[in-house]
């Protein structure tokens, strides 16, 4: 597969031989998240709030490595495993996207996801999932059995994240094939004005977060990285007007 690189107004754009847009950075800014659905995959971060958490990451789907970056420089103590099927993407990230070339907290695997998540016996704090091809299929990514596999991988407070590509049909088979893998406890993030929605789903201990709890950890972690979360919490809260917490 090709790989292609477009610049504009201080953005660099990665794209899949095509107009489709599969990730970006801000050149003066490389370490922030430019994309709103990126921002969208984070949330986690303030549902278990704290600055040791998560310790282990494993992100299925490279693009031009924006959450690994971000998570590198303000989660310190985090070790992330990355599992991208493109060789191709990998040298992107290192020539064009300033991925570090830190292998004792960023190891790469060049693999299969799908493959690589049912057979490895490694656990994680968390999981990222944002992983199509260059027509925006996930494939086997999208399915029952490899979001148990996820499941099995995660640690005892453990969540996923995971981007879903809103087409005509809607997400909702996703959203139900999650439910089926983590017995309902899925929390379906409203789209974002590019259509992405973000799905996260947890294991472990009953989340229970007041919205007024949030938006203060919101505010907190704005300060120590630059990320911003309230959009996104004022999605979820205007999608869940009868809640006066986030219960996931």
């Amino acid at each position: 597969m090709a790989i292609t690189i477009s610049e504009e107004r201080g953005v660099r754009y990665l794209h899949f031989a095509s107009p489709w847009i599969q990730g970006a950075m801000r050149i003066a800014r490389p370490y922030r998240l430019e994309l709103e659905y990126t921002r969208d995959l984070m949330l986690p971060l303030l549902l278990r709030p704290s600055p040791e958490w998560p310790r282990s990451v494993l992100q299925i789907g490279l693009g031009p490595a924006s959450v690994t970056k971000f998570l590198y420089r303000f989660r310190p103590n985090a070790r992330i495993t990355v599992v991208e099927i493109l060789p191709q993407v990998v040298a992107a990230a290192f020539q064009y996207f300033r991925l570090p070339d830190d292998s004792d907290r960023i190891r790469i695997e060049i693999n299969d996801a799908h493959e690589f998540v049912g057979r490895s016996r490694a656990r994680f704090d968390l999981i990222v999932l944002d992983g199509y091809d260059d027509k925006g299929r996930a494939g086997l990514l999208d399915t029952a059995p490899f979001y148990m596999n996820c499941r099995e991988r995660l640690t005892t407070r453990g969540m996923i994240a995971v981007n879903l590509l809103t087409r005509q049909r809607g997400v909702g088979a996703s959203i139900e094939r999650l439910q089926l893998a983590f017995d309902g406890r899925v929390l379906e993030i409203p789209k974002c004005e590019a259509g992405n929605a973000v799905a996260i789903a947890a294991v472990g201990e009953e989340i229970r977060e007041s919205f007024d709890d949030l938006r203060a950890s919101a505010r907190a972690l704005k300060t120590d990285s630059g990320l911003d979360l309230l959009p996104t919490l004022g999605r979820i809260a205007s999608a869940s007007a009868a809640q006066d917490a986030v219960v996931l």
